[in-house]
């Protein structure tokens, strides 16, 4: 009973590893540069929406209207 125990421990931890492994190769393989400029170019492009609404918003309080009011 004991061996049978310990097999399957092994065989789990194998498994466990060689999923661990694939997971991490294909990440690796599929980053890319192009990735990572994205991300950077999306990032940049958040921030510029940020500053513009948050620019507005400061306008409109200024002003002291709300900006729904007609």
């Amino acid at each position: 009973m004991t061996a049978v125990a310990v097999s399957l421990a092994v065989f789990v931890v194998v498994l466990l590893a060689a999923f661990v492994l694939v997971g991490w190769r294909d990440r690796n393989r599929l980053s890319s540069p192009e990735d990572s400029a994205a991300v950077r170019d999306a990032t940049s492009a958040q921030a510029r929406y940020a500053a513009e609404r948050h620019g507005a918003q400061g306008e409109v309080w200024r002003s002291g209207q709300t900006p729904n009011s007609t």
